[in-house]
């Protein structure tokens, strides 16, 4: 039997996805339990439409990125953290400082989720680091940290 799920079920698949399943899966657990719903002709033209749009919205999300991609690649943030004589930072330079800096430099709206550093910031100093923008778009930058 054809179904589409309406949620995400394990070891089965993912909302929206159109499966075929077995008759008695589908009847005894899938259907009462509202995890999915029988797959007749106009749902299945009703959910290649909706698979569609979904794929032209994430292509335009893509193209986006790799725009913002452009914007970021091989750019230089700026920030300035209190630091002792030796150049030793007082607490570290975190992830969500980075991307404030980001956007208030760049003018590009960054997650901290979404940035990755190699190595923890404790020193005055450059640091590379990686953006992630969208699933398999990143753009390498680095943090210059300067004492203030």
């Amino acid at each position: 039997m054809k179904v589409i799920l309406k949620d995400d079920v394990s070891k089965i698949g993912k909302k929206g996805e159109l499966l075929d399943v077995s008759d008695g899966y589908a009847r005894n657990y899938l259907l009462p339990r509202g995890l999915a719903e029988e797959a007749t002709a106009g749902r299945q033209k009703e959910w290649e439409t909706r698979k569609k749009g979904l794929e032209l919205k994430a292509d335009r999300a893509e193209k986006a990125a790799q725009e913002t991609k452009r914007t970021l690649q091989g750019k230089q943030v700026l920030l300035k953290a209190s630091a002792g004589d030796s150049g030793k930072l007082f607490g570290s330079v975190t992830t969500a400082m980075i991307a404030q800096a980001i956007n208030f430099q760049h003018k590009v709206k960054v997650d901290k989720k979404d940035i990755r550093v190699n190595e923890t910031i404790r020193q005055v100093g450059r640091y590379d680091l990686t953006v992630r923008l969208y699933a398999n778009v990143e753009a390498e930058m680095s943090v210059l940290v300067e004492a203030e």
